[in-house]
């Protein structure tokens, strides 16, 4: 079934009219010939190894700006609480964009290769931003609510040290790819594991997460979700990022792929209505990439396929600002 349709129905089953409907785009960008040929083919199928085939030549050719990388730096004390540092020439005062990684709650890294996950930091220190690629605990040897702590972790160690490297801990935005979008959602909606002063974001941008934890027999990331989210099916509700929409307040963008998981689609479009509802109507920016697959989304940022990282960065520019104005006057 198309993603589209799934989206909608999920909206449409959230029993809720969206008034904000404009928020949401199908996006298709210019993409070379070649690639859209390439991405249809592979469709649903397990995109991994085909991404790397295709988009490992177009990153080693794309332009990385006159950035300062310093790796390996720990935000605490396990061995995976570690975090890059992408530093552009003569920054000062910079927004910060912190990326997250996915990988089912059991895998990931900070780079899976030597081009892909720094192609997102590369594509954010050209547009003035301060960088950081950040990883975490994994299950089994961890268990929820660590992916939450963790981010805690880093957004602390972000405000305490970020402004040495050029950037502005006033102005941090988060985005989180699978897994780790679920870790950004659950941290930024969920005040149990924020500081007493709040989450100290700016923004987060979500791409093909789960908010809505279910024990799905359907769902390839069972196991995963079983490992990290424990195997209590009672416990999910009050585990879910989506059930503290209500008391949350940071603004959201939306991503997903035309060629996503339905589970993932589905959890999107519910976590679209609650955001919908928290604001009275106005709803988040929610874009999904024709063509693209779960790996594709990602992959394909800092290439001539420029669409994803344009729209991150008006959400950063403009949508966030507009946002939080709105939220403070409810």
């Amino acid at each position: 079934m198309n993603s589209l349709v799934l989206l909608g129905r999920s909206i449409g089953l959230a029993g809720s009219v969206i008034l904000g409907l404009a928020s949401y785009t199908f996006a298709q960008s210019s993409m070379p010939e070649n690639v859209r040929q390439r991405l249809i083919e592979v469709g649903f199928s397990n995109p991994y190894a085909a991404m790397d085939e295709l988009y490992l030549p177009i990153l080693r050719e794309a332009p990385k700006g006159d950035v300062t990388i310093t790796k390996d730096i720990s935000y605490g004390p396990h061995s995976r609480n570690k975090l890059d540092v992408y530093q552009p020439a003569g920054v000062s005062n910079a927004p910060i964009f912190v990326y997250v990684h996915g990988g089912g709650y059991r895998s990931g890294d900070r780079d899976i290769n030597e081009e892909i996950y720094s192609n997102v930091l590369h594509y954010f220190t050209r547009h003035g931003m301060l960088g950081i690629n950040a990883t975490y605990r994994l299950a089994p040897e961890v268990t929820w609510p660590s992916g939450a702590e963790d981010m805690r972790g880093v957004i602390e160690w972000v405000k305490a040290n970020a402004a040495a490297y050029g950037g502005d801990p006033d102005r941090i935005f988060m985005m989180g790819h699978s897994a780790g979008s679920t870790h950004v959602a659950t941290y930024s909606l969920d005040d149990r594991f924020q500081p007493a002063d709040g989450h100290g974001l700016s923004g987060i941008v979500l791409v093909s997460g789960r908010y809505t934890v279910k024990w799905d027999p359907d769902d390839p990331s069972l196991a995963g979700i079983r490992q990290y989210f424990g195997d209590d099916p009672s416990t999910y509700p009050s585990r879910s990022a989506i059930s503290h929409v209500p008391n949350s307040d940071v603004p959201v963008m939306l991503v997903i792929a035309e060629y996503d998981q339905r589970n993932i689609i589905e959890t999107t479009g519910e976590l679209f209505v609650a955001l919908c509802d928290r604001d009275d109507g106005r709803c988040p920016r929610l874009l999904q990439l024709k063509y693209h697959n779960h790996m594709s989304e990602i992959s394909h940022i800092n290439t001539s396929d420029d669409l994803l990282g344009r729209d991150v960065l008006e959400f950063i520019r403009e949508g966030a600002d507009r946002q939080r104005r709105h939220s403070r006057m409810r």
